[in-house]
């Protein structure tokens, strides 16, 4: 006999994605967050083009009938009012998708919002874009799926702990699409790395001296694994020559990362290269 916990489970749950446009920006936040839970039982209500007192009313009546909750993306301030206040009288649980984000918005830039419907709907391609290019990042981060890594417009090359990942998300977030490889002491660089143009290959630097105080912050994160070769500074200064050797002699870009944050790194990679146009073949083929 199935348990009283499971069947429990089972019921099914409502979800009203509304808007006062397309709706597409509320949908793709809500199925984004949905990725995270296991479940099959979720229903999804789109509620299009939302844009009266009445029809936020029907909206939330109709959630209350499947005991559901509302997500919406209202860009007029009085539609987001009688939401939360018809959502509180019925019981119905409104979440404000966009609300948070165009208030620190407002603070920060000091002028309000225009409260366009649909707005958001010409970001897409941008968004999507965006997306593409961290996702990519983020397979091809620490030497992963080195057989691609010529589909890359930029590669980031150094030594453990020359901030090599944060770089790359930070850039990719900018719209490039960036992979980035470890060298490793005492292992060869992978060939794939000799084959593609020099010019997108960037070498990370960090002094001696810096790297070994980096290093033996993390070290403290693994108390029960030896890694005082890993913190000697004279491994760490062999290590470091090795790699600008290989920088020279590939003719790769060098960045000196020693005393710059990460946003200052990233700035200064951009500039090597300039800014990546819009028509840039390795995104614009697949739109």
């Amino acid at each position: 006999m199935e348990s009283t916990y499971n069947k429990k489970n089972l019921k099914k749950r409502h979800i009203f994605i509304v808007s006062d446009a397309t709706g597409s920006t509320c949908e793709m936040v809500v199925k984004a967050a949905l990725s995270q839970f296991k479940t099959t039982n979720i229903i999804l209500h789109t509620m299009r083009y939302v844009l009266t007192e009445s029809e936020v009313k029907e909206v939330v009546a109709e959630a209350m009938v499947v005991d559901g909750i509302i997500a919406y993306t209202l860009v007029s301030p009085e539609l987001c009012d009688i939401m939360n206040d018809e959502g509180r009288k019925s019981a119905v649980p409104t979440i404000d998708v966009l609300g948070p984000l165009l208030s620190r918005f407002t603070d920060y830039l000091e002028i309000s919002p225009m409260a366009i419907p649909g707005l958001f709907k010409h970001l897409d391609k941008a968004y999507f874009q965006r997306i593409e290019c961290i996702d990519f990042a983020v397979k091809h981060d620490d030497g992963r799926k080195i057989e691609d890594v010529a589909k890359a417009e930029l590669v980031l090359v150094g030594p453990s702990r020359t901030s090599k990942t944060p770089i790359s998300i930070y850039l990719a977030y900018r719209d490039y699409l960036v992979a980035n490889v470890p060298i490793i002491q005492g292992i060869e660089p992978p060939t794939e790395l000799f084959e593609i143009d020099p010019k997108n290959v960037i070498g990370l630097f960090v002094s001696p001296n810096r790297l070994k105080t980096i290093r033996e912050v993390r070290a403290t994160r693994y108390p029960h694994i030896d890694l005082s070769e890993y913190i000697n500074l004279g491994n760490i200064q062999l290590e470091i020559t090795r790699c600008m050797k290989l920088y020279i002699k590939h003719k790769w870009n060098i960045v000196d990362v020693t005393a710059k944050s990460i946003e200052e790194a990233a700035t200064e990679i951009m500039r090597l290269f300039g800014k990546r146009k819009v028509d840039n073949t390795l995104l614009s083929d697949r739109y």
